[in-house]
C-alpha cells in the first residue's frame, strides 16, 4: 500500500522533472501492481512485461495527472487497461471470457464478505473465474480497495462491479462448495522472482 502524503510529494517532484523521485514512486508502485498483473494473466513472464509497459506509459502521462491523490488508482487503471489489451491480443479471452456479455447484463446485487478461509486460499483460486471477475476479487479482497474505488479503476459503474463479484464468487462456491470446505490446495503464490524486486528501482525513465 503506498503512503498517500509521501507519493503525493514524490508525484510533484516527479511531474516536476525529478527523475530520483519518479524511481522512488515507481519503486513503490512496483511490488503491488506486479501482485496484481501476475494474478489478473497468470503469467509471470506475461505479468513482467505488461508491467514494464505500464510504467512507461505512467511515465508519459504523469503531467496530465491532476489530482496526486488519485495516483494509486489511476495506474492500477492503467495496469489493467494493458493488461486486457495483451490478453486478447494473445487470444486467452477467447475461452475465459465466454460469459463477460452476460456479466455485463447482470443486475447489481448484495455481495456477502469471504470468510477468512476464503481469503485465505483465494490467490490460489482465481484461475478458476474470467479475468473481468479475476480483477475484481483481486483489487477489492487482495489490493483492499473499495468497490468504487474498483468501478473508477476498471472505469464501469459500481453497479457491474458489484454483479462482477458476485458472478466470481458464485463460480467459486459452484466449483468448491458453498463455504469453501472443499476447495483445493491452494496453488503457490506467484511471488516476486529474485531479480524482479530491484530489475525497476535501477532502471531510470
Amino acid at each position: 500500500m503506498l503512503d498517500q502524503p509521501r507519493s503525493i510529494t514524490l508525484l510533484s517532484l516527479a511531474q516536476a522533472g525529478d527523475r530520483g523521485a519518479l524511481n522512488q514512486l515507481l519503486s513503490d508502485l512496483q511490488d503491488g501492481l506486479y501482485g496484481y498483473l501476475v494474478r489478473l494473466v497468470g503469467d509471470k513472464h506475461l505479468a513482467e512485461d505488461i508491467l514494464q509497459e505500464v510504467f512507461v506509459l505512467i511515465w508519459r502521462k504523469l503531467f496530465w495527472l491532476r489530482d496526486p491523490a488519485v495516483f494509486r488508482p489511476w495506474a492500477y487503471r492503467i495496469a489493467s487497461r494493458e493488461a486486457f489489451r495483451r490478453l486478447r491480443k494473445h487470444r486467452f479471452q477467447a475461452k475465459m471470457l465466454g460469459h463477460e456479455t452476460l456479466l455485463a447484463e447482470l443486475p447489481a446485487c448484495d455481495v456477502l464478505p469471504l470468510s477468512h478461509g476464503w481469503t485465505e486460499a483465494l490467490p490460489g483460486l482465481l484461475t478458476l473465474v474470467s479475468p473481468a471477475s479475476r480483477a475484481v476479487l483481486i483489487l477489492h479482497y487482495l489490493q483492499g480497495m473499495t468497490l468504487n474505488e474498483v468501478a473508477d479503476v476498471l472505469q464501469v459503474s459500481p453497479g457491474t462491479v458489484k454483479s462482477r463479484l458476485a458472478y466470481g464468487l458464485a463460480t467459486l462456491r459452484e466449483k468448491i462448495g458453498p463455504d469453501g470446505s472443499s476447495s483445493p490446495a491452494a496453488q503457490p503464490r506467484h511471488d516476486l522472482p529474485d531479480y524482479q524486486r530491484g530489475a525497476f528501482r535501477d532502471r531510470t525513465y
